[in-house]
């Protein structure tokens, strides 16, 4: 019973699988692995399964027949299809071809009777309106030709001869009417040309400008005795054409009519060996408009345009780009474009009879004058190459000197040219600056090795060395200074050079170059070259061996100095001894580098002093021990070693520094050793301690016996450590009663020992044993010797205090 129950659940899920959506299929399936028989449900699956590809294949078996069928009769349909559309596009191509004839003959047969209808009516209305039409013709015929004054003459003709004998036909009428139309557009036509020639004017200046500013600049490399003005751009061709403007405009006169398009024939060719404006541009436009508007009684209208469209034009032109900073060619076009205008201007005004005056063109050009200076004064602010601000210098001194060929003034421009002289400067000391770090930076601070003739004589060249024992020395032998010095003297004669440049050609004396010079060189010498050598003095990790390097190559600059003046002096042929002439600072700008690197020498060395008495490491309270017994510390034997190998590097430094820094060395050992000593934070100290401590005075004394650094007479360096010698002797052999007894005469034996420092060191003696007597009373009462040496302690404590007290007395 419960197997069919199961058979008959099975058969409901399997309909219900067939019939339900597959994605509500989940419950289905669940409710079968739910109970115990899913293995009979899978074989139950499995044969309807079966059953189903069964009556598939048999549904495809049973139609596969009824469609390969239909294929095969598509397949036949089409073919016939294909035959069917060939023969139609066939019978369509042959009938085009046979109608193309016909459909021609009746086109040409049309405009026959077209034709010929066309003509019978012309000639019949010609016979009576050809003289009219013929008058017409020739003003159309004048129009085309932009003959404009002959038009406006057979316009006249026109209306007061041949219209009224034609009759009242609607033609002549309409002539009549277009006749005041006729007119305007002549004059419109005209004023349409002076456009375009102001456009044209507007485009080429850029070409007018640079061709006239490469004739000035040819003129300027001429024998000064050929004086070419650039007047020639316009040259007599110009004044010919002012003068037949001048003849046109009088009355009963002839105007240019038949030939007015001529104005620019060329004539006296041989005169014109470099292109003029009137070679770039046609001003036929303007001379012609300038006619006709004068005959139709508008001259003042004309003039009045011409000038507002050139002041607009002028406000174009002197409006620079925001990026004409960046190169020498936006400057360049800038100028071009200035200048044309101006030529133009200027021939305008030499070629008219009023259309501009001087007046004019000398308000325009105060107008662009101011422009012009601001203009430059804003954007070569933004120059931080001083190649390009030398570029544009030459350049605006050939622009001013071609306006000034044309009479324009240009003295504000060279006035600017002299204020850019400063920012000049600056960008150049800029420049020299960053140079001069890196020959700094690339310096190994090493004596120069030279091998041969040849390299000396290379580096000689460069630098003026005068050094008569260095030339009897054989080769391979050293110059005394780095690579830095030939370097630096030769950059300084670059920069001379680099002020010389934009000094030419600025109309200024000799003596005035030589100033500027002179002054520009100070400014490098006592700013950037004295900054420049600070900061390679200042940098961190600089060894002593390049501060003494740096020593000897400023000495070496310093000895150059006046041969700096000499090629200043042959450069501008200003002698030196010129009244107010201006003097190099070379001098006293390598005298303050050298004393800069001779106390960072006293102050490094200090400082190296320092650290290796940083590794000092005294038992202030060891036990005493024969003098015998005692070694030198090992800091103080590291010390001694690196001051002897580092005073052997001076023996190229100037005596003075050497001894300087000898004895503030042996002085700040001395002064250091004496602060261990008087440390606060030391508070006891036992005589052994002052043994030791005696011994490494030695070991300094016996260094500076030796005389590490020559130039020092007798003992003199000795007397750096006196004060801490005299301190020694007074504790270690304990004579205070020598002490007591002549203390204040010139004669003592102590005479640098101070009270204070006396009295401090004997307390932080005297501390151990008075703590070690209040210990040991009953002992202490037996060691009469400790009671004598603790009572002398006293008394020369009080007497300590007692001169102390005298002293602030």
């Amino acid at each position: 019973m419960a197997s069919v129950e199961t058979a008959a659940e099975h058969e409901r899920i399997l309909r219900e699988i067939e019939s339900t959506d597959t994605n509500c299929i989940g419950p289905t399936l669940r409710s079968v692995y739910d109970g115990q028989e899913h293995g009979l449900f899978m074989e139950k699956l499995d044969a309807r399964i079966r059953n189903h590809d069964r009556e598939i294949e048999k549904m495809c078996n049973h139609h596969f027949q009824g469609f390969v069928d239909s294929i095969t009769e598509l397949l036949k349909v089409r073919g016939e299809a294909q035959k069917l559309k060939s023969q139609v596009i066939e019978t369509n191509v042959r009938l085009q071809e046979d109608g193309k004839v016909l459909i021609g003959s009746m086109e040409q047969l049309k405009q026959c009777r077209v034709q010929q209808r066309n003509i019978a009516t012309t000639v019949d209305k010609l016979a009576h309106c050809l003289p009219v039409l013929e008058m017409y013709s020739r003003l159309q015929e004048q129009m085309r030709a932009k003959r404009y004054y002959p038009a406006l003459r057979t316009l006249e003709q026109l209306e007061h001869t041949c219209l009224p004998r034609a009759g009242q036909y609607r033609f002549c009428s309409i002539m009549a009417e277009n006749i005041p139309k006729l007119r305007i557009h002549i004059r419109e036509t005209a004023m349409t040309q002076l456009r375009d020639f102001l456009e044209s004017i507007r485009k080429h200046s850029d070409k007018i400008g640079e061709t006239a500013i490469k004739q000035a600049q040819l003129q300027r490399s001429l024998d000064s005795s050929v004086t070419l003005q650039p007047r020639a751009l316009i040259g007599r061709r110009g004044r010919k054409e002012a003068a037949m403007v001048t003849e046109s405009s009088g009355e009963g006169s002839s105007p240019l009519s038949e030939q007015d398009s001529g104005i620019l024939d060329v004539e006296d060719e041989e005169e014109e060996d470099v292109p003029g404006a009137q070679d770039l541009v046609d001003f036929s436009p303007v001379y012609r408009c300038l006619h006709i508007y004068t005959v139709l009684g508008l001259r003042d209208v004309f003039e009045n345009y011409y000038r507002k469209q050139r002041r607009k034009q002028a406000r174009l032109v002197l409006q620079p780009h925001s990026n004409m900073h960046e190169t020498l060619e936006g400057y360049r076009r800038y100028f071009n474009q200035i200048v044309g205008f101006f030529v133009v201007e200027d021939h305008i005004l030499h070629t008219t009879q009023g259309l501009v005056n001087r007046a004019y063109v000398e308000e325009l050009w105060e107008l662009a004058l101011s422009k012009i200076i601001a203009a430059l004064r804003t954007h070569s602010s933004y120059c931080d190459d001083p190649d390009l601000v030398l570029d544009l210098k030459n350049l605006i001194v050939l622009f001013a000197d071609t306006l000034q060929g044309y009479g324009f003034p240009v003295s504000q421009l060279f006035d600017m040219l002299l204020e850019m002289r400063e920012q000049y400067g600056e960008i150049l000391l800029k420049r020299w600056n960053i140079t001069f770090r890196q020959i700094l930076d690339q310096d190994n601070f090493s004596p120069i090795p030279v091998s041969t003739e040849q390299e000396y004589r290379q580096y000689t060249s460069q630098f003026p060395l005068q050094d008569p024992e260095l030339e009897k020395l054989s080769f391979p032998k050293k110059l005394p200074f780095s690579e830095f010095v030939p370097k630096a003297y030769c950059q300084l004669k670059e920069f001379i050079y680099a002020c010389l440049k934009y000094s030419e050609d600025l109309h200024l004396s000799s003596t005035e170059i030589d100033d500027m010079i002179r002054k520009s060189t100070n400014l490098l010498l006592t700013r950037t070259l004295s900054n420049c050598l600070q900061y390679a003095i200042k940098k961190k990790n600089v060894g002593l061996a390049e501060l003494v390097q740096v020593i000897i190559n400023t000495t070496h600059l310093e000895q150059s100095c006046h041969f700096l003046e000499e090629f200043i002096t042959n450069i501008t042929n200003v002698p030196p001894e010129t009244a107010n002439a201006t003097k190099l600072y070379g001098t006293a700008t390598f005298k303050d580098a050298r004393h800069a690197a001779e106390a960072e020498i006293y102050t490094s060395l200090n400082a190296k002093i320092d650290q290796f008495l940083q590794l000092a490491d005294y038992d202030w309270m060891s036990a005493a021990q024969s003098s015998g017994g005692l070694t030198t510390s090992d800091y103080l034997v590291d010390l001694i070693t690196f001051l002897r190998s580092t005073f052997s590097v001076f023996t190229n430094l100037p005596g003075k520094v050497a001894q300087t820094a000898c004895m503030s060395a042996c002085k700040h050992i001395s002064t250091s050793l004496m602060q261990l000593l008087l440390d606060p934070e030391v508070r006891q100290i036992s005589i052994g301690a002052l043994h030791q401590l005696n011994v490494d005075l030695k070991e300094c004394e016996s260094f500076a016996r030796a005389s590490p650094v020559a130039g020092f007479q007798g003992d003199t360096l000795l007397l750096a450590f006196s004060d801490l010698r005299q301190l020694l002797d007074l504790f270690t052999q304990w004579d205070w009663s020598t002490y007591l007894a002549d203390y204040g005469k010139s004669t003592c034996k102590y005479l640098r020992v101070n009270p204070h420092t006396a009295l401090a060191l004997l307390e932080k003696l005297f501390k151990p044993m008075k703590e070690t007597s209040r210990k040991n009373v009953v002992l202490a009462q037996f060691k009469k010797a400790d009671r004598d040496r603790q009572k002398l302690i006293d008394a020369v404590i009080k007497q300590l205090r007692n001169l102390i007290a005298q002293h602030h007395a």
